[in-house]
């Protein structure tokens, strides 16, 4: 489990971050659909955290789930934090980043592999290393 937290201001958040992505990795925003880098990017490596590049989602479990968004099956244990959230009226599963608290997303229990299990991430919140 990842025990490195990660501490920052919210005026050292908007000297880091561009404005879109402080909106969602702050303000639990979240970007249009089919619009975001690596909704329908599938090459190999390691997706990160774009507020301290805690390492998240391996692209093997990454999956194109036809919802505009770039979705998972499965995170990098301990890497992701599940939170309750009861907002717009509905009831979902928020998930944040364990080292930063940044908002990554939601995740649902209607995936397509055998986890069963679609993380649903914004692009603005990840970064991408590729593997060699």
């Amino acid at each position: 489990m990842n025990q490195n937290k990660t501490l920052k201001s919210e005026e050292d958040w908007k000297k880091e971050l561009n404005e879109a992505q402080y909106i969602i990795l702050r303000k639990k925003g979240t970007e249009r659909p089919h619009t975001g880098q690596y909704n329908m990017h599938f090459e190999n490596g390691i997706y990160h955290c774009a507020g301290c590049q805690s390492p998240l989602f391996k692209s093997q479990t990454k999956f194109d789930a036809g919802c505009g968004w770039p979705s998972f099956d499965a995170s990098i244990k301990g890497n992701v934090s599940y939170i309750l959230d009861k907002s717009h009226g509905m009831m979902r599963t928020e998930i944040i980043c364990t080292s930063c608290e940044s908002h990554l997303g939601h995740v649902f229990n209607d995936g397509p592999t055998e986890t069963g299990t679609r993380y649903c991430v914004n692009s603005l919140s990840l970064t991408f290393k590729n593997s060699k």
